[in-house]
């Protein structure tokens, strides 16, 4: 009787400690690179994240390439970000900077290309640069590409030092001058 319990024992370590060493596999994470508009080809899903108001700074447009391998997520809820599918690149690209640059401290867009672990472009990111008066710095976003069996799930989020500050809607500034 002793024996099996130990044996029931060993059998349940041995599969937590499976489970645990499963679960810490470490996530992969793709990196962007900048990019010319002229590359641009063929048809792709279009996602727009953010404009939720107008004061809203966390905005971003995700062109991901149709026909490939990999399957973009957006981690985050589905009233955040909007999905437009078939949209050929030169109309994606255009759309895209336009969502972008709706905000009053809109200074240019930043176009990058999504590369895989290979090395090859699997999508576009066209985020808002503002000006650096308003937020201390130009890029406000934290944009994270993670990828697990062809699906890219994409999380953004401003930039720490901005989560912490408090917006200001009545004024021009968007943050509140500590007094």
């Amino acid at each position: 009787m002793k024996s099996l319990a130990l044996r029931i024992m060993a059998l349940f370590m041995a599969s937590a400690l499976f489970l645990c060493i499963g679960s810490c596999v470490p996530a992969v994470y793709l990196t962007t690179v900048p990019v010319s508009t002229h590359e641009i080809e063929g048809t792709y899903t279009l996602i727009l994240y953010g404009g939720r108001h107008s004061s809203d700074i966390e905005n971003v447009a995700i062109l991901d390439k149709e026909g490939d391998q990999y399957t973009f997520m957006v981690y985050a809820p589905e009233f955040d970000y909007r999905v437009k599918k078939h949209v050929p690149a030169k109309e994606a690209l255009a759309e895209a900077e336009a969502f972008v640059r709706f905000h009053h401290s809109f200074w240019t867009a930043q176009l990058r290309e999504i590369v895989d672990t290979s090395g090859i472009p699997i999508g576009y990111e066209v985020r808002p640069l503002y000006s650096p008066l308003d937020f201390g710095y130009p890029d406000v976003l934290d944009v994270d590409y993670i990828v697990k069996d062809n699906t890219v799930t994409v999380r953004i989020s401003l930039k720490r030092e901005l989560r912490r500050q408090p917006f200001d809607d009545e004024g021009p500034f968007l943050f509140r001058l500590r007094r």
